[in-house]
């Protein structure tokens, strides 16, 4: 599909290398690997505000037989590295390295931190990148980096959820801000591989609700003829934002057939509509390193948002876009991937956030029309 209003916004080329925290903290040379998967509000002042995920990656990883690998170490308060066996790695998949005799447990290539970057009303051009303001890794469950924000406006606080990545789990955490700009951890919500959780704007029957994605390594076979075992979106209430319960019934699994027919994950943050809670998510299926991320959307039951009454699978909405990223083309190390992750709604159209290949922030004016239920 073509919208009024598609670009790249911020690509890595973009961020000051001089502000880059891991570098400065390990006295290394690096670099900015990707930056990617914005969560999206509007701020007090009219602006938006992308919450920007930086990849910050070594620029030299391998020192003659060894790789290196960062990380955040908690007993000295600053960021650090270990060293590794090269021929002990597999080195397949440019995001993180695989160690070849230890079944699958993996580092990362890159530690991610998240970074505010305001743009206009309308998000058509950068205003000002907050580097004062970003976001580090600080506690033991973050110890390889901060990940894939997707911020949600609740009367007057603003809450952000974010994936952190440690050795010992993989789970999400909450931040909150009464600006949109400056945040404060409330800490762990959900505990191991538990990613992409989007809170929902309001209370609903005086519950708070989120949509989750466990993760697990075991899976059962379905008695659903189209249906693929595997990871699916699921549906969580909660009284207090803090302590989570997963509700019975699952909302989107991974489909025979279809764009996911690989995985499925959560995407935006869930709008209300006058036809119901509108829930942009993403679909993968394909082979490759990644596979291919394509975003499809779904209608939410107002009052009892565990049902789904429409869904959109035909025609994904947002796919990568080769001629977006033309000016990026000497970082690119992925293809066939965009990662939607936040929206806003505006006069005729709602402005939504992407990353597009792990690499840029996609901002894309899609017309309201385009949500018609067919």
């Amino acid at each position: 599909m073509e919208y009024p209003f598609d670009k790249i916004l911020l690509n890595p080329h973009d961020i000051d290398p001089k502000e880059l925290p891991v570098g400065q903290g390990t006295g290394l040379e690096t670099y900015v690997f990707g930056t990617l998967n914005p969560g999206l509000c509007r701020l007090p002042n009219g602006n938006l505000l992308m919450m920007v995920r930086i990849a910050e990656a070594l620029s030299e990883p391998r020192t003659g037989n060894e790789t290196q690998v960062l990380r955040y170490n908690t007993l000295t308060g600053s960021f650090d590295v270990n060293h590794y066996q090269t021929r002990d790695l597999d080195f397949a998949d440019p995001r993180k390295y695989r160690f070849k005799n230890e079944g699958e447990i993996y580092a990362l290539t890159s530690l991610s931190w998240l970074l505010p970057v305001e743009l206009d009303s309308e998000g058509t051009q950068v205003i000002e990148i907050h580097y004062a303001k970003m976001i580090l890794p600080d506690q033991a469950y973050q110890e390889y980096g901060i990940e894939d924000p997707r911020i949600t406006l609740i009367q007057d606080t603003y809450y952000m959820t974010t994936c952190a990545v440690a050795s010992d789990r993989h789970s999400t955490v909450l931040y909150s801000s009464k600006d949109g700009l400056n945040y404060a951890c409330q800490g762990l919500i959900m505990d191991h591989q538990n990613k992409d959780m989007v809170i929902f704007p309001e209370q609903i029957d005086g519950l708070y609700h989120a949509l989750t994605r466990p993760l697990g390594e075991l899976y059962f076979k379905s008695i659903e003829a189209d249906s693929i075992p595997g990871p699916s979106i699921n549906i969580a209430s909660s009284p207090d934002l803090l302590h989570w319960r997963p509700l019975e019934k699952v909302l989107v699994k991974s489909r025979k057939n279809t764009v996911l027919s690989g995985k499925v994950g959560g995407g935006t943050p869930p709008l209300r509509t006058p036809a119901g809670w509108l829930v942009l998510y993403h679909g993968v299926s394909g082979n490759g390193i990644a596979g291919n991320y394509r975003t499809v959307w779904m209608l939410l039951d107002l009052l009892n948002p565990q049902q789904v009454i429409y869904e959109e699978l035909t025609t994904p909405i947002l796919e990568a876009n080769p001629g977006l990223t033309r000016d990026c083309q000497d970082l690119i190390y992925l293809q066939n991937i965009v990662f939607t992750t936040g929206i806003v709604n505006a006069d005729n159209h709602y402005i939504v956030a992407s990353g597009e290949l792990d690499l840029c922030c996609r901002i894309t004016h899609i017309p309201h029309s385009v949500f018609a239920v067919r």
